[in-house]
């Protein structure tokens, strides 16, 4: 256990940076409230890796994604980050020597994504919810399942994917031609025709998650992602159960 202090101690920073920025550790996991704590990430990352530079690789790159993220979606509700780690890790230690690049890799797009897709930038989304729990993924995944259904929803192909589409949608809102990324009255962009105000997106998701609807479960370590479900027209079935207005633009 001995080994394991100093290495949990620099998780236990990502804890408090969360903490000094008020964020409320909500998770979509049906059977808690909080989060998993990077503390207890942390120890199931020590547990598979002994490596130091590997370990401090992964503590830096987790520390500049939280960071980005809060700064990027500061309204975000969800914070999950068990399967993204997970992954991330099974990807490097597969890298074999290159474990170390791969994570500072990953890192950097990651990072990237928030900046280019949150409200700091021109497509200013309000959350990383589509991302993070896997919607994003399995709609691209059900375009050329034959070719796509063996990718990782976080996958650097995959990552790659929305660095291009996030430069396809900045052209088409300077060109003005994308009627669905208008911006909305609160002024965020929802490409939604049912409104993502955060009661709304609270009520919808968390009715998504005990019903299996979301693509990756994101609280879950050892998630297995699902992308042959018709994920889109639930949700849009469900927020009409719920009584979930209209977006307004």
């Amino acid at each position: 256990m001995k080994q394991h202090t100093a290495p949990n101690h620099a998780f236990q920073f990502i804890d408090e940076i969360l903490s000094q920025h008020n964020v409320n550790l909500l998770t979509l996991n049906p059977h808690k409230k909080i989060i998993t704590s990077f503390v207890e990430i942390g120890e199931l990352i020590t547990e598979k890796v002994t490596d130091p530079q590997v370990i401090k690789a992964l503590q830096n790159t987790l520390e500049n994604i939280v960071i980005s993220q809060i700064q990027n979606f500061p309204e975000n509700i969800f914070w999950d980050f068990d399967f993204m780690v997970s992954s991330m890790l099974h990807q490097a230690l597969a890298a074999e020597d290159g474990a170390v690049n791969f994570i500072e890799t990953f890192g950097e797009k990651i990072v990237l994504l928030s900046e280019l897709f949150g409200s700091k930038n021109e497509i200013r989304f309000r959350y990383v919810h589509d991302f993070m729990y896997g919607f994003d993924w399995a709609r691209w995944v059900q375009r050329e399942p034959a070719t796509r259904a063996d990718i990782e929803p976080f996958s650097l192909i995959f990552l790659d994917y929305l660095l291009t589409k996030s430069q396809e949608l900045i052209q088409r809102i300077h060109l003005d031609n994308s009627q669905p990324y208008k911006l909305c009255d609160n002024g965020f962009r929802n490409p939604f025709t049912f409104s993502r105000e955060p009661e709304d997106e609270y009520r919808l998701l968390t009715h998504l998650a005990p019903a299996e609807l979301i693509p990756v479960a994101a609280w879950d370590w050892n998630a297995c992602p699902i992308w042959n479900k018709p994920f889109q027209e639930m949700r849009e079935q469900l927020a009409l159960e719920l009584n979930i207005q209209p977006q307004k633009h």
